[in-house]
């Protein structure tokens, strides 16, 4: 893994954040950041608990959001369980396995979410089948209905499902995770010298108050420790900020709000494999520079303004890429193809030979589509961040070593996958099951909505999507073209929102890029596209300047 080329790449504009991470040159992961979709993960609230239900061993938990939250009884910490002395004291030393570390999704909301899961932390009877209803009860954990209560959210909504949440709660740093009711020192499992581990956690030992624990991240490694005590006393001032709220708040009420996608991307994935970080917005450059120069001053080389007139996509080849995110359809470069098609219970995904075969070449011509369609569709789900069940209809193998060659293939190329992924071996007739982890909405709800139409059964994109794509439209055609008038024809609903806001978006569009646009309306026009007519030239020139 280390000699692959990584590269974050930043596009922003007045609506909409775009991160892209490359591996190689090619698209490995996406995260959008909107004023409509805000990042939940990490953000801790003041809870009342709305129900108790002993029958799923779980509760629900209102946060002021449109649904309750979803409480298991396996995420009630030691904070106010009656098994919190099996937690161990500060001197425990344990390896975790982080999420994420380098994997907590920030997305997250992969990238794992920022709250690393300790492997060691049991939770005994819970999994234990009762005897008999007394000891049943025992098990149960001391929560009622009405109660106040500390919770972090853990995963963001997924359709009809409100946020998950844990009691466990955590603290994300630059080097290390604070964790206020744990009073172990864990180290994540990626680093891997014992030497190097056994530094850390003496030094973080040195420091630690008593009655709290941390989780040492793997970008900590080399590090000194003042820079450790300097990430760590950020943590404790706000915990202690998070305390002072606790007393004074009414829940339910919010209590900390962690980093937006951009800076927590930055946080938990800007490590010493990654090459570089190009950004297109001078505000954001400064920003990002700022914190790199404070956390990790060796780093800031690797930082890049993006001056250039073209976008910053279309120069990295990723938006050709994206197109692929919101297809059913994926090509591969044998002429084979891949059908992902996402169900509310799991994800089913189709691998296609695409060409005849001659009959004594089957068996080689199948394995090598399905051995290319393995990389690509570990590339999918975690570009798509695609979580739960996930079925993949291989395409039919004789011979058992083959059916475990494709298997070792998705295995080793999980590796790179920063969610949790467990993977069975292929069975007779070509079926591989997939649990992967799943912290956020996939991606394609970030360019989505519900169709008023068909009552959510389908998905258009959303209207600050299209008007994201008029944007970088009209920039293309600004950085090729001396035209300065332009009549753009969308449709009633797109239109109206163009007109929306008290300085409205297709006038801030056309201060930006100084250019007159008259903006038409049409019935006729599908939601989703756009078209521009030149008055000068007589003709639509919407083809010339899209990606």
């Amino acid at each position: 893994m280390s000699n692959v080329r990584k590269e974050i790449i930043i596009n922003a504009t007045a609506n909409e954040i775009r991160i892209a991470i490359t591996e190689d040159k090619r698209l490995a992961e996406l995260f959008v950041e909107t004023p409509e979709k805000e990042r939940m993960v990490g953000d801790i609230y003041l809870g009342r608990v709305a129900k108790v239900m002993p029958g799923i061993r779980a509760a629900f938990i209102d946060l002021g959001l449109k649904q309750d939250a979803f409480l298991h009884f396996s995420d009630i910490g030691s904070s106010f369980s009656e098994y919190s002395s099996l937690v161990g004291d500060e001197d425990s030393e344990v390896d975790v396995d982080e999420d994420g570390d380098d994997a907590e999704n920030p997305s997250s909301e992969n990238a794992a979410a920022t709250t690393p899961e300790v492997k060691t932390q049991p939770q005994p009877q819970q999994r234990q089948r009762p005897t008999r209803n007394d000891n049943y009860q025992k098990s149960l954990p001391d929560i009622k209905r009405g109660q106040d209560i500390l919770v972090q959210v853990t995963k963001e909504p997924v359709g009809r499902k409100g946020v998950r949440v844990t009691s466990e709660v955590s603290i994300p740093g630059r080097f290390l995770v604070l964790l206020p009711f744990d009073g172990k020192i864990g180290v994540s499992k990626r680093m891997q010298s014992f030497k190097e581990k056994r530094r850390l956690r003496r030094i973080v030992r040195s420091f630690l108050p008593e009655g709290f624990g941390a989780i040492i991240r793997t970008v900590a490694m080399d590090q000194d420790e003042a820079a450790l005590k300097q990430d760590m006393d950020n943590l404790l001032s706000t915990w202690r900020e998070i305390e002072k709220s606790v007393k004074s708040e009414e829940p339910p009420s919010i209590l900390y709000k962690d980093m937006a996608t951009t800076s927590s991307v930055i946080r938990d994935l800007f490590s010493e494999s990654v090459d570089r970080i190009v950004i297109d917005s001078k505000k954001l450059f400064k920003e990002i520079r700022a914190y790199v120069k404070t956390v990790s001053p060796d780093w800031i080389d690797k930082i890049e303004l993006y001056k250039d007139k073209e976008p910053i996509f279309d120069v990295y080849g990723i938006e050709k890429e994206i197109a692929t995110v919101l297809s059913r359809k994926v090509w591969l470069k044998s002429g084979g193809y891949i059908i992902i098609e996402q169900t509310e219970a799991m994800v089913v995904v189709d691998v296609n030979s695409g060409r005849y075969a001659a009959k004594r070449e089957q068996e080689l011509n199948s394995l090598r589509t399905n051995l290319e369609s393995s990389r690509e569709i570990c590339r999918q789900l975690r570009l798509r961040d695609l979580g739960g069940i996930i079925v993949i209809d291989f395409i039919d193998l004789e011979d058992e070593k083959n059916r475990k060659k494709v298997y070792d293939e998705l295995r080793k190329e999980f590796k790179r996958d920063r969610a949790k992924v467990t993977v069975l071996p292929m069975t007779e007739i070509g079926l591989v099951q997939i649990t992967r982890q799943r912290i956020r909405q996939n991606i394609l709800h970030s360019f989505s909505e519900p169709c008023p139409v068909c009552g959510g059964g389908g998905l258009i994109e959303s209207k600050s999507s299209i008007v994201n794509h008029i944007e970088r439209w009209v920039r293309r055609f600004k950085s090729e073209s001396r035209e300065y008038r332009l009549k753009l024809i969308v449709h009633p609903t797109v239109a109206q929102y163009l007109r929306e806001g008290t300085i409205s978006r297709i006038t801030k569009m056309r201060f930006k890029y100084f250019v007159s646009i008259k903006l038409a309306e049409d019935t006729s026009t599908p939601a989703s596209e756009f078209h521009f007519f030149s008055p000068k030239q007589k003709k639509d020139i919407t083809e010339q300047f899209i990606s």
